[in-house]
């Protein structure tokens, strides 16, 4: 049997000013990638900084988490923005992070969308093709081409891969899925899975069997290199030290993609 490998990832660096909402040091401290609010949804300056800093002390990957320019809504209220504008702040997020992690002697070594904008590109091509064109447009200051993390099946991934990037499918243990394998959306009763016990198990098909039980009950496949563990969740770095002694008891070697 194949050894299963995963990624633990988490989005990270999800403050402003004095208010802080992901406690960054704990969950550096077991994650392999780390999705850093590049100041669009959350983060400032100084927090890029430091999260920067300790995710390079570490031994963590930095990514980039892009999003639509709203700060008042984190990020998760529905958004249109014309395509080249779009394209131009992706590409703003991604240098902006770069110059930090640079600093921190390390890089950017992929881009994941945040909120909104992460299920926006699942279905609408043009906002994908925007999203892709700003980080191909922020090539020039990164190592080459910058990996993509999404949720497989996206547009967002079909339009990276056809012009080269590299592709990182990912899964959420502890998110709702519906028999289409998307998402089901935060205002919809029970989109979030809070029970740790169940969140863990979910975890572990997801790497294991690249399997996870729809809404409805249905068992569905979903092929994912990386597994999200939300840094907002209350406990989530705790959590996250479960998730990963659960893998390591089932034969999952944890090991960042990038």
């Amino acid at each position: 049997m194949t050894e299963a490998v995963i990624d633990l990832n988490a989005d990270l660096g999800e403050g402003f000013g004095r208010w802080t909402l992901t406690d960054d040091e704990a969950l550096l401290s077991v994650v392999t990638s780390a999705n850093v609010a590049c100041g669009f949804h959350a983060g400032d300056p100084s927090t890029m900084r430091r999260v920067c800093s300790l995710a390079a002390e570490r031994g963590v990957r930095i990514g980039a988490q892009v999003s639509y320019r709203d700060l008042a809504g984190f990020g998760r209220r529905a958004m249109d923005v014309p395509p080249e504008e779009l394209a131009d702040e992706i590409a703003y997020q991604i240098g902006a992070l770069q110059v930090f992690a640079r600093a921190a002697g390390s890089r950017v070594s992929y881009v994941k969308p945040h909120g909104a904008l992460y299920n926006r590109v699942v279905a609408d091509s043009e906002q994908a093709e925007a999203v892709v064109a700003g980080i191909l447009r922020a090539g020039a200051v990164c190592d080459g081409p910058l990996p993509v993390l999404g949720l497989p099946g996206s547009r967002l991934l079909a339009v990276a891969g056809d012009v080269g990037l590299p592709v990182v499918t990912e899964a959420f243990a502890d998110r709702a899925y519906t028999w289409a394998g998307t998402l089901v959306p935060r205002r919809e009763p029970d989109a979030v899975v809070h029970d740790p016990g169940t969140v863990i198990t979910r975890a572990v098909g997801i790497a294991r069997d690249s399997a996870v039980d729809a809404i409805g009950g249905e068992r569905i496949a979903v092929e994912a290199r990386s597994l999200c563990v939300h840094g907002d969740t209350p406990g989530a770095a705790q959590l996250a030290w479960r998730i990963r002694g659960a893998l390591a008891s089932a034969g999952v070697r944890v090991e960042a993609f990038a």
